[in-house]
């Protein structure tokens, strides 16, 4: 996906926020703010992925923030919050039609940024968001033929307290007879799932292999991951990019047959996928 003049003051608040997160210092905020928008400057051009701009921002702003991980503490309370609706969510799945619901599950997970939105799993209300979602269902539903392709799935992971809710994903495709090698961000960025934290809930142990993107870049990018995901990318029956930062930068390469598990969080994605903002979609591209 290509960078949309619209994607830079989305940067611009994200960079905000992690600088919020990481100091109270308002002249370093200041500075950080800065920092991004010379970045927009030099590097927002036409025809430029939409993740290599993103990459370089948050790089900068965690350069000169001087903090590696600004979202160490929201990680940690998005994980929790999506552990206490986990059994909710597990029951749903279980009632009937359990990969396509597991799916769903994994996807409604992507529609909440648990913790970085301050979404409160304690509050009715979470509970009430979760179960509209489940009763909308899918937008777009390829499950049925993805369920056809699990042999010897790479699945790219998204963003912490979202994990939890993969693992039924996960459970449903161990069932069907598929193997899994999960692919984790090689380093912090953002709110995205590290081995660290994979680790810590013990979600490593629900799949055959784990594997890291290589670095913090947004994503997935090729010119720094390891030898050994670029040959998982290539010798999957089916590669699932989980949330919008792994679409906006697998859709730029050719791995098929791949298929895309994400809400439409944002006007630029939707309009990429030719869709609206805030579906659910499950899409296969072969």
């Amino acid at each position: 996906m290509k960078t949309h003049p619209r994607c830079a003051p989305c940067l611009l608040a994200r960079v905000q926020f992690e600088a919020e997160l990481s100091t109270k210092d308002v002249a370093l905020q200041k500075k950080v703010i800065l920092a991004g928008i010379e970045v927009l400057r030099k590097y927002m051009a036409d025809g430029a992925p939409a993740t290599h701009l993103s990459t370089k921002i948050h790089r900068e702003a965690y350069r000169v923030l001087g903090d590696i991980d600004p979202y160490f503490e929201k990680k940690k309370e998005s994980n929790a919050a999506a552990l206490k609706l986990l059994p909710f969510a597990r029951d749903f799945v279980r009632e009937k039609d359990s990969f396509r619901r597991a799916v769903l599950a994994s996807i409604i997970g992507n529609s909440f940024d648990f913790g970085v939105l301050g979404f409160d799993a304690d509050k009715a209300t979470a509970k009430d968001m979760m179960q509209k979602q489940f009763e909308h269902g899918l937008d777009v539903d390829d499950s049925d033929k993805i369920k056809t392709m699990l042999k010897n799935v790479v699945y790219l992971a998204d963003n912490c307290g979202e994990i939890v809710f993969d693992s039924l994903l996960f459970e449903e495709i161990k069932r069907l007879g598929g193997k899994i090698t999960l692919v984790v961000r090689g380093a912090p960025i953002l709110n995205d799932v590290t081995m660290t934290e994979l680790k810590e809930l013990g979600i490593d142990k629900k799949v055959d292999r784990v594997l890291t993107t290589g670095s913090n870049a947004i994503g997935v990018c090729l010119q720094e991951a390891p030898p050994e995901l670029v040959e998982a990318l290539n010798g999957a029956s089916l590669i699932i990019s989980k949330g919008m930062a792994n679409y906006e930068t697998m859709s730029e390469y050719d791995f098929k047959p791949i298929a895309y598990f994400l809400k439409t969080k944002c006007e630029s994605v939707a309009e990429a996928l030719g869709l609206k903002k805030d579906m659910s979609v499950a899409r296969l591209e072969l």
